[in-house]
């Protein structure tokens, strides 16, 4: 059975990054060859990968090259703000809308680039991942959502099953959170729905 993964924000090709995001990578060669081989190291070809924006930026990267480097044949993708000329890429990818859904063993998941304070079903345990912020959004604490971008996990993509465990420990403290509140008389937000 294939695994999926998730992930964002490239920026293959885009030597201002690294500054800008204050990446390990001495050359724009060097990140963009660290990025794919750890892509590559869990993502195997016949699993699902989705991507959540900003593939690559640049003239020195011919953008329709580098898809041919990750061994994932299965890439549905959201655009970035960054992916214009990736977008030209139907062979490559399969291009979602810039806001799409999926349900994932029975798992309902809101996709987008960018970051929602609230999503549809987000009242009933949906998840919403994004990318763009490049982990520098403050933590919403329990909202199930969850910045997947490259910068946000050493650089390599997130398993669902990874997303999953931090997803729980969020409900988990969500639905403590809930008892304590209704334990003291404190009304909770299921008690005035």
């Amino acid at each position: 059975m294939p695994d999926t993964w998730f992930t964002a924000d490239f920026h293959l090709g885009h030597k201002n990054i690294i500054r800008y995001c204050n990446r390990p990578f001495q050359t724009v060669e060097e990140m963009n060859q660290e990025i794919l081989e750890r892509l590559n190291a869990r993502a195997k070809t016949n699993d699902i990968l989705y991507f959540l924006g900003d593939f690559c930026i640049g003239p020195k990267v011919p953008a329709a090259e580098l898809p041919k480097k990750i061994r994932c044949k299965k890439i549905y993708a959201i655009p970035g703000n960054h992916d214009k000329d990736t977008r030209k890429l139907t062979q490559e990818f399969s291009w979602l809308d810039a806001l799409a859904e999926a349900s994932l063993n029975g798992q309902r998941i809101v996709l987008c680039h960018y970051a929602m304070r609230v999503w549809n079903q987000s009242s009933r345990g949906a998840w919403h991942l994004y990318g763009h912020s490049h982990g520098r959004l403050p933590s919403q604490g329990t909202s199930l959502s969850m910045d997947v971008g490259v910068d946000t996990h050493d650089f390599r993509p997130w398993h669902f099953d990874e997303i999953s465990e931090q997803m729980a420990s969020k409900a988990e403290i969500t639905h403590d959170r809930e008892e304590g509140n209704s334990r003291s008389g404190v009304p909770n937000d299921s008690q005035n729905a």
